[in-house]
């Protein structure tokens, strides 16, 4: 199993959910960006076994999931 996912982590990635939603791409891969080598892979292995990924993620629309 992957390292955990940071709070850290869990919080640029939340920031870079939402500056996405916004349209901020500059905010959203800054975000993304400050994320730890362990955590990043964490998450993709998370999203993964769900069948998501972290750009699915990012322009999903927020009201229908799509």
């Amino acid at each position: 199993m992957p390292d955990r996912i940071t709070l850290m982590a869990a919080g640029e990635l939340r920031d870079a959910i939402n500056a996405a939603r916004r349209g901020d791409t500059a905010a959203a891969a800054y975000a993304l960006a400050s994320i730890d080598r362990q955590s990043w892979a964490a998450i993709e292995h998370r999203l993964g076994a769900c069948g998501g990924s972290v750009a699915a993620l990012l322009s999903s629309d927020p009201q229908t999931g799509a």
